[in-house]
């Protein structure tokens, strides 16, 4: 007899206003890590909070708990990047006991996962994101203002050997540092369970978006299409970010994430808790509001949840356009949570 996988149903507290029901959850463990990607940190560095104001492990367990009490079955761990937390193996053994959470998924630069993945995935991380820009080794040494290159390609590979399927590349790409890579990229799926995700280059404070830098997903997509005229569209999930194609015979796929020139908000089920304990119902927004502070002056689980159910309640229809997001003031992406 088939075991019954039952979800949750989401909760009015994380339903809103225009219907949407949040269901996903990414929570940043640490503002630091151990590349300087460009598109991600400012190249001056960034401020880090003292230790005493990030959440703590039982802080971040209390907030999970939480929201999959309301509805949430897929959280995610970031950064920064979130292997260089101590002992983050220990957390992920907590969150991985959660009633009703089906996914716990990770994204990591992959440089720390080949001595961690073992523990990782048997404390119940079953989605890995590798972030990977380049597939040469110079010129990731330019774009991540460090080295290590072959460690993430064997990161790639021990997670694929660990079973899981798809391993997801997460590649940003930008013009004039890596956009002629696009079909090194797509070969890179021929023989590996891999969803290689091309994501387009989004403004944050200190990265130096520019539109010259940006390559809509239109453009790489005719790039793909002229080499491999027979790719095929895959169907997608209600709530997935990524438009996904494949090469007949390939093994992976690719996929594409396309936040500046066609937006997915009408079915964005996603909140954001950043490594200082604040609420951000929309990545592109700098609304923050703070659960730290709530939770150490001694509020109830109730009194989280209104809250919670205030600030989802407040979240708009839509992210403004690319040009009025770079002309904004918003957190840096390390210092949200990739």
């Amino acid at each position: 007899m088939e075991a019954v996988i039952r979800k949750n149903p989401v909760s009015d507290t994380l339903t809103d206003t225009f219907g949407r029901p949040h269901s996903y959850l990414r929570i940043s463990l640490t503002e630091r890590c151990n590349l300087r990607c460009q598109y991600c940190m400012p190249a001056e560095g960034v401020t880090l909070q003292p230790r005493e104001r990030i959440l703590t492990f039982e802080e971040i367990e209390r907030i999970a708990r939480l929201f999959a009490a309301e509805g949430v079955d897929k959280i995610r761990l970031t950064g920064g990047e979130p292997l260089v937390r101590k002992n983050v193996e220990d957390l992920v053994d907590r969150l991985g006991r959660i009633e009703g959470v089906r996914t716990l998924a990770m994204t990591t630069n992959g440089l720390l996962l080949p001595k961690k993945l073992d523990r990782l995935r048997a404390g119940g991380i079953n989605l890995l994101n590798i972030s990977l820009d380049t597939l040469q080794e110079e010129r990731f040494d330019r774009i991540t203002r460090r080295t290590g290159l072959p460690t993430v390609l064997q990161a790639i590979e021990l997670a694929i050997e660990a079973g899981y399927d798809p391993v997801k590349v997460n590649c940003v790409v930008m013009r004039g540092f890596n956009d002629d890579e696009v079909a090194d990229f797509v070969e890179f799926t021929r023989d590996r369970p891999v969803e290689v995700r091309f994501i387009e280059y989004m403004p944050f404070t200190g990265n130096g978006w520019n539109d010259s830098t940006f390559v809509p997903y239109t453009e790489v997509l005719g790039t793909i299409e002229a080499v491999h005229p027979k790719l095929e569209r895959r169907s997608d999930g209600p709530n997935d970010t990524s438009k996904t194609y494949a090469v007949p015979g390939y093994r992976g796929s690719v996929g594409f994430i396309t936040s500046m020139s066609e937006h997915f908000c009408g079915s964005c089920n996603r909140l954001r808790i950043t490594a200082d304990g604040n609420l951000k119902v929309c990545l592109f927004g700098n609304a923050e509001v703070s659960l730290r502070d709530r939770m150490r002056g001694g509020a109830s689980d109730d009194e989280l949840r209104h809250l919670v159910a205030a600030a989802v309640g407040r979240k708009k229809a839509a992210h403004a356009g690319m040009y009025e997001i770079a002309s904004s003031e918003n957190r840096p992406m390390i210092l949200i949570g990739g």
